[in-house]
């Protein structure tokens, strides 16, 4: 037997369902918004409905058009912040290649040299291209401003 669709035992065609989720994700248009265009084309459809479709099928797409982007580039350019996740300060690193696109994110708790190569190694591993050009940022750039409380900070 074929496998199931996930778009099977809906009331409305499959192209629908993607049309709608489509246009909330791409155009920020509200519930309500996606559900007027749909009745403008004939389709009467609720907007409970067209939030249903959006928590169920945004992982989906998001899935289909993850193999669509295109390869990185040769150079590639690693970022870092820090932000606070659940009350606690982490160091967020993340790989860019020369257009932009975002090849790897790592979150770490501490900041150091070994952490930016093990998002580089990861990234590596993964993508299986080789940068003809990486930067980093320079130790000590990044300035914390805040109170003691903000990781590089002593008071």
């Amino acid at each position: 037997m074929p496998p199931t669709s996930a778009f099977a035992g809906f009331r409305f065609p499959t192209e629908v369902i993607v049309v709608a989720v489509r246009w909330y994700l791409r155009f920020n248009l509200s519930y309500r918004d996606v559900e007027e265009l749909l009745v403008e084309r004939g389709i009467e459809v609720d907007h409970v409905t067209v939030y249903r479709w959006v928590q169920r099928f945004t992982p989906l797409l998001a899935d289909a058009a993850r193999f669509s982007r295109h390869s990185p580039g040769g150079r590639w350019h690693v970022d870092e912040t820090y932000v606070k996740v659940n009350g606690v300060w982490r160091y967020v690193y993340r790989a860019i290649d020369q257009d932009g696109q975002v090849i790897d994110v790592l979150v770490s708790a501490r900041r150091d040299a070994k952490a930016a190569r093990r998002l580089f190694r990861r990234a590596l591993s993964t993508l299986k291209v080789t940068p003809s050009e990486r930067t980093s940022p320079r130790p000590g750039s990044t300035r914390h401003p805040g109170g003691p409380d903000r990781p590089g900070n002593s008071s």
